[in-house]
């Protein structure tokens, strides 16, 4: 299906676009106007841009059924701070809560029922709930259009961070099985981040990958393998040899198969050995195809 966006409605194209391009992180912003009045917004239009300097970027959209602009960016045109605090799944539907379009003047910190907790650098308070905090200057307000559903892009500068000592590894960082992150998607859903749906994928070294064009053709060919096999094995700077110490009992009784099935049964435990992240076992398992 061909979908030419100039051809459909503005509601149409959100649809299709927050479902496609998700899951996406929640700025849960909290900003305050010139007369002091707070107001705590969740945003899924948001990332981080840069490092040094540390840039991240929300986007309050112009709402599509009427053209209104939301009061976070009133706000941060008025006094152009903002606090961004990362939501997990212990506050999500607190969260939700806020999205509410309660009027001008009414604090969603009460609505929802999180507490305000003073920043250091700027004006806005923190959530307390939050386990991360950033405290941010807002550097510019960017206009993408004046129709509904335009966005405006919030280019914020991260001043300092404020992280709950029980997300740290020993190293003081910030373990990612710890915080149990939620993402945006399309329509009413969320997405979880739990140490039981996460993994990790290798990056690739400093030096170049072989890449998939230089794998040996028995491998690249094989259909037990499949494209995320195969990324797996090209990630490596020289292909592997054969290694006359390499010892894998399972390995060894598969090599001892005659019933004709020996080549399929190997590459399959090359697919568990991939599967486990045992990336040089892998390797030593199909190289044993081309003996």
């Amino acid at each position: 299906m061909l979908i030419n966006l100039s051809e459909i409605t503005t509601v149409q194209r959100q649809q299709y676009l927050q479902h496609a391009i998700a899951p996406r992180p929640i700025a849960f912003a909290s900003t305050i106007d010139a007369e002091g009045n707070v107001n705590l917004s969740p945003f899924s239009f948001f990332n981080l841009f840069s490092s040094d300097p540390a840039i991240v970027i929300f986007s309050p959209s112009r709402r599509v059924r009427d053209n209104t602009v939301k009061h976070s960016l009133l706000n941060v045109q008025e006094v152009p701070e903002v606090v961004i605090n990362i939501v997990d799944e212990d506050m999500v539907q607190q969260t939700s809560l806020a999205s509410c379009e309660y009027e001008k003047g009414v604090n969603e910190f009460l609505k929802a029922g999180f507490t305000q907790e003073p920043a250091t650098l700027v004006k806005p308070p923190m959530v307390k709930e939050s386990k991360i905090k950033l405290e941010c200057k807002v550097i510019e307000v960017k206009p993408l259009g004046t129709n509904g559903g335009a966005g405006n892009l919030v280019i914020c500068e991260v001043l300092c961070m404020h992280i709950d000592e029980t997300i740290l590894d020993g190293k003081g960082m910030i373990d990612q099985r710890k915080i149990h992150h939620v993402a945006r998607l399309g329509s009413n859903w969320y997405a979880r981040i739990t140490p039981d749906n996460l993994f990790e994928v290798e990056k690739p070294n400093t030096k170049l990958g072989i890449g998939v064009d230089k794998l040996p053709s028995f491998i690249r060919e094989h259909n037990t393998l499949t494209g995320n096999h195969l990324g797996q094995l090209a990630n490596v700077d020289i292909l592997p040899a054969a290694e006359a110490t390499f010892r894998d009992e399972k390995l060894s009784q598969l090599a001892q198969t005659t019933n004709g099935e020996k080549a399929k049964q190997i590459a399959q435990y090359a697919a568990e050995l991939l599967n486990e992240g045992k990336v040089n076992e892998a390797w030593q398992a199909l190289l044993r195809l081309a003996q």
